[in-house]
């Protein structure tokens, strides 16, 4: 009787030991990343069709171009697996790469505004219209992972389930972070004087 009982409360404990929701947010962690991962795939392949496109119009704007085609490469660099996110040093890397795209892609669309042939070309238009649905697509998958993976350190953290998740070693999930804190918390400056007439 007493075997059946201490049997009867082990089970009792483990269906609140928090084993199986652990194991249910990690691999929600594991598909959102997936998400993230194909967004940024879609937008590196966007890449080479827009510089091309950009480069007929825009030749002597080659530091950019580079830039772009560089910034392209070092994506292509990183190995992005679901085993990343285990990694904040890698994790960390992720981030600094496709936040030079970022910076890169911004920088030739600058570019673009100087052209009005550039910017009234179909293909040109096309491509633009693609990448700005990307990037909305990247924001949103970066967002569903940011609240997986809050969810899952959540869980990770409180009791009784954060026993569980010490036993098993399993540990809290890297999250995207902004480069430059500081710098972003600032309120911009707007001045809407106008310079004095000479």
């Amino acid at each position: 009787m007493l075997r059946i009982l201490l049997a009867v409360l082990l089970l009792a404990g483990l269906t609140s030991c928090g084993y199986n929701d652990l194991q249910r947010q990690d691999e929600a962690i594991t598909a959102a990343w997936s998400e993230v991962l194909n967004q940024y795939q879609r937008r590196a392949d966007l890449v080479p069709n827009l510089v091309e496109t950009v480069k007929g119009y825009a030749a002597h704007e080659a530091d950019v171009l580079t830039a772009v085609t560089n910034a392209r490469a070092s994506v292509g660099s990183i190995k992005a697996t679901p085993e990343l996110v285990n990694d904040p040093k890698a994790f960390a890397r992720f981030q600094e790469v496709q936040g030079s795209m970022t910076s890169a892609l911004s920088r030739l669309m600058v570019v673009a505004e100087n052209y009005p042939q550039l910017k009234a070309d179909k293909n040109f238009q096309d491509l633009a219209a693609q990448l700005e649905g990307t990037e909305n697509r990247i924001t949103v998958a970066r967002n569903r992972y940011i609240e997986t993976v809050q969810t899952y350190n959540t869980t990770v953290r409180v009791f009784p389930s954060n026993l569980t998740a010490k036993m098993f070693g399993m540990e809290k999930k890297a999250n995207f972070t902004v480069e430059n804190e500081k710098a972003i918390s600032a309120p911009p400056k707007v001045d809407f004087s106008r310079p004095a007439q000479q």
